[in-house]
């Protein structure tokens, strides 16, 4: 497998089941459009980071792509640019719920399956100050959302409702399902 993706939490979720992989990262720009439902746009944005490994790859290979944002009202959240932006997102996300939607496609050879899994979150309340030391410790900037579950924003997660490695950002039951549908067995 190739997973055509440079994150780590991925890398080790792929680890942590056994699952043997090669990483060569996506450079295909992704797409954050607000007219585009957080389903449509994670899926769109996993298959289009497949397709671009898989070419280089001369579909020689399975290639797993994925994609993560949060949404929350219909408005969606990748990763903030900025300290800014992640305090105006954590500001947002503080004492509500919001979604995770993290989708997934799979390219081999010239077949291609994706889909995607939805996770409901809920914060706790959280003060300036607790977000602007969240902030500082650098973990919010590369994560959608401009947090990570799997660190110091765990203190803050009241509720979760459904997979929480879709959360991580690769939802493993997800991925098992369509593997098998795609009739491969993965080493």
């Amino acid at each position: 497998m190739i997973l055509a993706s440079s994150s780590p939490r991925r890398q080790e979720l792929l680890q942590q089941i056994g699952i043997k992989f090669e990483v060569i990262p996506s450079d295909c720009e992704e797409i954050m459009d607000a007219d585009i439902s957080p389903e449509d746009l994670v899926m769109g944005n996993a298959l289009k980071k497949a397709r671009d490994v898989a070419c280089k790859s001369f579909y020689r290979d399975v290639v797993l792509g994925a994609d993560t944002v949060v949404a929350i009202d219909k408005k969606i959240f990748g990763k903030p640019a900025s300290e800014e932006e992640a305090k105006e997102m954590l500001l947002t996300l503080a004492g509500c719920s919001h979604d995770v939607y993290t989708g997934i496609a799979l390219v081999i050879n010239d077949k291609e399956y994706c889909d995607y899994s939805k996770t409901t979150v809920k914060f706790t309340k959280m003060s300036e100050k607790e977000i602007l030391d969240y902030i500082a410790t650098g973990e919010p900037l590369d994560k959608a959302g401009a947090y990570g579950i799997q660190g110091k924003a765990a203190q803050y997660v009241e509720e979760i409702r459904g997979c929480y490695f879709n959360i991580v950002g690769l939802p493993l039951a997800l991925l098992k399902r369509m593997v098998n549908e795609a009739g491969i067995e993965l080493k």
